[in-house]
């Protein structure tokens, strides 16, 4: 008897992407098990996750596409803010406490020049409230305890900072951006980086994921959403595991070369050079893995196992 719960919930595998839209006071591992539990799913991962707080585009990766999902990692962001200007946080966030307070006196002229100088090539040091590991340890185990550790300064690349909307006067004075940029950005320290150049320090009481790579938040589905669908209308919501290489070069096998590069084997072809290159079967059309062309050869790099992609394939079917 006490194993009917359990065969309610028989896991299976599912292979391909969610784009969710994360709910606000949720950790990404918490929305990532609630979406595997609704998928029935065995094996799921995040790429690149958002704090408790911030909401918007988590691509969710299942089965096959979890082999990818560090690719995705790489892809440059776009997020809207809200910094709320004159009150500094220990956390940079609204769930900080406030640690300094400052009159606001700041002219558009003054908001004009802090953005131009965000804007571009920057250098941010990593906030002590982030997941970044030091000694095997993530940076918040350490701020939690009161420890404060010497982080140095990394650099990225702020593509575009625009202001939305802007009220400046002292009574609740907040800015709302939008900020696209490089990889390992911390949006929290770029709103505090603004508030200092202002003269009056800021915290971020919204963050929201519009993009991430290709995906936008238009594609994005809510685990309120999910919930009340259908089994076959949460997994008609999975985009395939070649939604996660965009960009790649695209080489086809017939089934005796498919079968042979699947088992991780070379293969000649009149194929031009190319650094990242998705695979596929011919016949029936199947991802096989990434690989790269180097004169006239293809390498292998990840492989899907053929168990994955007879499961790809059917699951493409239904």
């Amino acid at each position: 008897m006490g194993d009917a719960p359990r065969a309610r919930v028989a896991r299976r595998p599912v292979h391909g992407v969610l784009l969710l839209d994360k709910p606000i006071g949720w950790s990404s591992n918490q929305a990532l098990q609630k979406a595997k539990w609704l998928l029935r799913a065995e094996k799921a991962g995040h790429t690149g996750t958002l704090d408790p707080l911030a909401t918007g585009v988590l691509p969710l990766c299942f089965g096959a596409a979890t082999k990818f999902s560090q690719m995705h990692l790489e892809a440059d962001k776009s997020y809207e803010a809200v910094a709320r200007l004159g009150i500094k946080t220990s956390t940079g966030d609204a769930e900080g406490e406030v640690i300094a307070t400052r009159p606001v006196q700041v002219t558009q002229e003054q908001l004009d020049h802090a953005v131009a100088g965000l804007t571009g090539p920057i250098r941010q040091v990593p906030p002590m409230h982030s997941a970044l590991k030091k000694d095997g340890k993530a940076l918040y185990e350490y701020a939690r305890a009161g420890i404060e550790v010497e982080r140095s300064a990394r650099d990225v690349t702020i593509y575009e900072l625009k202001v939305l909307e802007s009220t400046l006067d002292s009574a609740g004075a907040a800015i709302k951006f939008i900020a696209t940029c490089s990889k390992g950005t911390y949006i929290r320290t770029l709103g505090e980086d603004l508030g200092e150049a202002l003269g009056c320090g800021a915290h971020l009481t919204a963050l929201r994921r519009v993009k991430t790579g290709n995906f936008v938040e238009a594609q994005c589905v809510t685990l309120e959403a999910l919930e009340a669908m259908t089994e076959d209308q949460r997994m008609a919501c999975l985009l395939p595991v070649d939604a996660l290489l965009p960009g790649h070069s695209v080489v086809t096998l017939d089934r005796e070369n498919a079968g042979r590069f699947l088992s991780g084997m070379r293969r000649r072809g009149d194929w031009p050079d190319a650094d990242e290159v998705a695979v596929y079967a011919a016949e029936p059309m199947a991802l096989l893995g990434t690989g790269h062309v180097k004169a006239g050869e293809l390498i292998p790099g990840r492989l899907l196992s053929p168990l994955e992609v007879s499961a790809s394939q059917e699951q493409q079917q239904n």
